[in-house]
């Protein structure tokens, strides 16, 4: 039965450790103008990835630049 609380005890204390980390961090953007440009350019890079392997390019027929005829096949 010991055995059994300590090891609740300690799940809550990491439960409790995690909680705390996070609300310390908060979800507060940086601050400094290179931090900035940083996430300008990952945001500016996750809407080209979007726009490009949207549902449009699943649905399209294959083209000659597709890996499946170049033969670009890993298996």
């Amino acid at each position: 039965m010991t055995a059994v609380l300590i090891f609740f005890g300690l799940l809550a204390g990491i439960g409790v450790l995690l909680t705390v980390t996070l609300v310390r961090r908060g979800g507060s953007r940086t601050e400094t103008v290179e931090g900035l440009l940083q996430e300008q350019a990952a945001a500016r890079q996750a809407h080209d990835d979007r726009v490009s392997f949207g549902l449009g390019a699943h649905n399209s027929l294959p083209t000659a630049s597709d890996a499946h005829i170049r033969g670009d096949r890993r298996r």
